[in-house]
């Protein structure tokens, strides 16, 4: 797997208007969270991760307790979820994960976004089996061997651990967050975490160095993320270090 956690898309947090879209997309997530799974984050342990992942992503207090009471009216918004497959520029790979509440109007956006970017939007299950959905923990440190006899002694099912430049990566099946999580933390009370999610890994890596066409993949991921129903997307380029 390598590196591959370096390849999720950059913070949008950098513009007043992208600031607004990273709050925009928690706040739906939040309150989808809370009004499926409980409004209390001590019950309800995908929404207390949301929580501290938005605050980790320097989403406003006001932002989070807003979507949370907002899901305690009871009313508001039906969202479902929605994924595109298909192929970027270059042959890359690219899952496109959404929250709705109008469906044909999401797969016009997603796939205008494809059309106009020289990518082909294929059907459900596509490109989706070349990916692994897996939990991913990074964090300083030096010797993976001691985090997987501690991680296995803990009886979590660990896929793979790595270290790299001084950095530990801890892969684990998307149903193990939690126990990978709450083990890490027991064995290290210490440990702040660089990345902690679950996400898609790609199981192959698709080099981009034409400039042409790394031009053309980064306008078609931008046009996916100005796209409102869009809450992440995963790719398998790897393009060139600037």
């Amino acid at each position: 797997m390598g590196r591959a956690y370096q390849n999720k898309k950059e913070s949008m947090a950098k513009t007043a208007g992208q600031k607004t879209r990273i709050y925009s997309r928690y706040g739906k997530e939040l309150y989808v969270c809370a009004k499926n799974g409980g409004f209390d984050p001590d019950g309800n342990l995908p929404l207390r991760q949301l929580i501290a992942k938005a605050k980790k992503d320097q989403v406003p207090a006001h932002v989070i307790e807003r979507a949370i009471e907002k899901a305690k009216g009871g009313g508001g918004e039906d969202y479902e979820t929605a994924r595109y497959e298909g192929f970027g520029p270059g042959g890359c790979m690219v899952i496109v994960d959404c929250l709705t509440d109008n469906g044909k109007r999401t797969f016009t956006e997603v796939r205008q976004a494809f059309v106009k970017n020289d990518a082909k939007l294929g059907g459900p299950g596509t490109v989706g089996h070349m990916f692994e959905h897996q939990a991913i923990f990074v964090f300083p440190g030096e010797d993976e061997e001691e985090i997987l006899e501690m991680l296995m002694m803990a009886d979590v099912d660990v896929t793979d651990v790595e270290v790299e430049d001084g950095m530990i990566s801890v892969y684990a099946p998307n149903t193990e967050f939690y126990k990978t999580k709450t083990a890490l933390n027991e064995a290290m009370p210490e440990v702040e975490f660089v990345v902690e999610e679950i996400t898609f890994i790609p199981q192959t890596m698709t080099d981009i160095t034409d400039p042409e066409v790394v031009e053309q993949l980064e306008k078609f991921l931008a046009a996916l993320e100005d796209c409102d129903d869009v809450q992440n997307v995963y790719h398998n380029a790897e393009l060139p270090e600037n």
